[in-house]
């Protein structure tokens, strides 16, 4: 059944043995008293209940208030009453019973519900839809946006978009109640003390944007050092008021009013989506939003994302050609040493200096201390290159998450090769440099002039083993010719080997065919890549070099 088709909603919402709804304290209110109200079914679950609802709390008390005759109807996605109790425990409007899990999941059926997102469907009471996208309209609007239609909503994007040609900082940052910030000493700064400036709105929730603030940090006073006039104000989108005053005790910039409505407002008046970590909006001197993302900047320059600024398209412009032409002059040096760190570490405390280690090959092993993937594999790889090229060397670099130096050193004891100390501010470096996110397990060949050659040495060394070595493109094409040459002075195919014994006793032939992966050879245990002798019947496989040699 359609949404659009669900009929009046005492229908949709009574069965035979329940003709009501109930309160959190237990009180039951008939479905019947619903008549000629705006109904909004509101789908969500316990590990959801946090900003959204406290925003739509604050819009259903207000127009309660105003007597506005709508009603909202939490219809719970938990599978546990305990999680119900919690959820529904904090809201002041009413609720599908939890024991009613036919028609809750016959709600979420008509609607289309998504699992894992709360979802808002404005109706009216003869059951007509009349917005699906609720939770976007009373986040951005509040109680301005009420009936919550789709044309009310049409109508007030109109009306931002026509206040963004008019957009003055004041207009940004200025409510009807309220013309100033706070600073980290809880007083108040007038927002007339920020015109003229660049500002950046940093919309910023909990924790989770840690790695954010701390570049953004250093950006603000190395540019608040050099004169520049240049200011930050946090836009919080805490849901709790301790996490609001942690963040504001250790910032260095000015921030809105804990639960200032005109942060939800601003986030949705810059289009930001609603589950955000972090944002940046930067407002230019002339109260006009500048076109620039500095989250984007700092993670791919770190803090030297400051040379943008004033993050005019002049300026990014020169910035870009600047870092292009970094790339293009990359050495050995410039990757790996800053101020007085220019050396990495090897056994027993030894300290290599980088300017030793220039025009040898070099790769930088990218993989967390504790996620030690295919290191048996690479250790057995570096012997095999070491033994004809002394001018080769792997250098470990810390994740960005590695944070236990007992773990580093425990899995440095287990390499062969150099690292970068613990504590070496220029693995940051390297792991925004060579974009590593996630759980890594990449390794980077820099070749002898401190040029990158390649970024996929894992898979080539997987494919060809320490014949891929020094993992030049002219090196791969060599090794693709023979590949292609080789088999041809090989049969295409070969009886059954002595190791070969299938259940089937008929004739079993192994089959020469180019692999699209590695395998691990039935006879010697070591990977194989390129060209196997393989049964497919039975998941046999053989080195070319295994299969001929017994014939």
């Amino acid at each position: 059944m359609a949404a659009e088709e669900v009929g009046d909603i005492v229908s949709l919402l009574s069965t035979d043995e329940r003709n009501f709804l109930i309160r959190n304290n237990g009180d039951k209110v008939a479905i019947g008293s619903l008549e000629g109200k705006i109904i909004a079914l509101y789908f969500t679950r316990f590990s959801l209940c946090n900003l959204f609802t406290l925003r739509l709390i604050e819009v259903y008390n207000e127009l309660s208030s105003q007597d506005s005759n709508f009603e909202i109807i939490f219809v719970s996605k938990d599978s546990y009453e305990e999680f119900f109790d919690e959820c529904f425990s904090k809201m002041p409007w009413l609720a599908i019973p939890f024991s009613d899990s036919w028609m809750r999941i016959k709600l979420e059926n008509i609607f289309l519900v998504m699992a894992f997102d709360p979802e808002l469907i404005i109706l009216e009471a003869n059951g007509k839809v009349l917005n699906r996208e609720g939770v976007q309209a009373v986040r951005e609007y509040g109680t301005e946006g009420f009936p919550f239609t789709i044309e009310k909503m049409s109508k007030l994007i109109e009306e931002t978009e026509n206040a963004k040609k008019d957009q003055i900082l004041r207009s940004v940052l200025v409510s009807p109640s309220r013309d100033y910030l706070i600073a980290n000493d809880r007083s108040k700064v007038s927002v007339s003390n920020l015109e003229g400036k660049i500002v950046a709105l940093y919309f910023s929730c909990n924790d989770c944007c840690a790695e954010y603030t701390l570049v953004l940090t250093k950006i603000y006073r190395k540019l608040k050092e050099i004169g520049e006039s240049f200011e930050v104000v946090l836009v919080p989108l805490h849901d709790e008021e301790s996490c609001y005053d942690k963040a504001v005790e250790n910032m260095p910039w000015l921030a809105f009013p804990f639960n200032d409505k005109r942060c939800d407002k601003l986030s949705c008046y810059f289009g930001l989506q609603l589950y955000i970590c972090s944002t940046v909006i930067l407002i230019g001197s002339d109260g006009k939003t500048i076109d620039v993302d500095l989250i984007e900047l700092i993670k791919e320059y770190g803090f030297d994302a400051w040379e943008a600024f004033p993050f005019s398209q002049e300026k990014m412009h020169e910035f870009s050609e600047k870092e292009k032409a970094k790339l293009e002059s990359q050495t050995l040096e410039s990757l790996l040493v800053s101020g007085d760190q220019d050396y990495v570490i090897g056994k027993k405390g030894l300290k290599v200096p980088v300017k030793e280690l220039v025009g040898k090959t070099i790769l930088l092993q990218f993989t967390y201390n504790w996620c030690g993937v295919y290191v048996n594999e690479l250790i057995e790889e570096y012997h095999k290159i070491k033994n004809v090229d002394t001018d080769f060397e792997v250098i470990f670099v810390p994740g960005k998450y590695d944070d236990d130096e007992n773990l580093f050193n425990e899995f440095f004891s287990d390499i062969p090769w150099l690292a970068l100390p613990f504590d070496y501010e220029r693995s940051e470096f390297l792991n925004r440099r060579f974009e590593i996110h996630g759980i890594p397990s990449l390794l980077v060949a820099i070749g002898p002039t401190g040029r990158t050659i390649t970024n996929e040495v894992w898979k080539l060394l997987m494919i060809h083993g320490a014949d891929a070595y020094p993992f030049t493109e002219e090196k791969l094409k060599e090794l693709e010719h023979r590949n292609k040459e080789m088999p041809k002075r090989w049969p295409k195919k070969i009886r059954r080997h002595d190791l070969h014994n299938p259940q089937d006793p008929g004739d079993h032939y192994l089959f020469l065919i180019r692999c699209c992966s590695t395998y691990c050879c039935d006879r010697c245990g070591e990977r194989g890549d390129s060209w196997s002798y393989c049964c497919i019947e039975c998941d046999f496989d053989l080195h070319p070099k295994c299969a001929l040699w017994c014939l």
